[in-house]
């Protein structure tokens, strides 16, 4: 069974259980400030799921509390980069904050 069944979810994503196995693995190798890139798998409204490119047990999570005011969450599909913020234990997700809300185009920063 997929995670998160109450939305689609991509065939090729890692199914919970091997998102929960790897889980140390993927710590250690996104350590907080890492950079890192991956395409969205999934989008909701509390925010977008991240299949990051080469950690195939690993699904990031760029939170809309993250993002300026006039910008809209990335389609499926789209390729996003970011910075890994934070680990959440709880659920084995890579916190992200995507490149383009960390430098505000309409003149102001974002904090990190």
């Amino acid at each position: 069974m997929r995670s998160m069944s109450e939305f689609p979810w991509p065939p090729e994503s890692p199914t919970a259980t091997e998102v929960r196995q790897f889980w140390p693995e993927t710590v250690a190798a996104l350590p907080v400030g890492t950079h890192v890139t991956g395409r969205v798998i999934g989008r909701q409204r509390f925010g977008v799921f991240i299949r990051i490119e080469g950690h195939a047990n690993a699904v990031g999570l760029a939170e809309i509390g993250g993002m300026p005011h006039h910008m809209e969450l990335p389609q499926p599909g789209v390729e996003v980069g970011g910075l890994v913020v934070d680990h959440a234990d709880h659920n084995h997700q890579i916190k992200i904050r995507l490149d383009e809300w960390m430098a505000d185009p309409a003149g102001g920063q974002v904090s990190v």
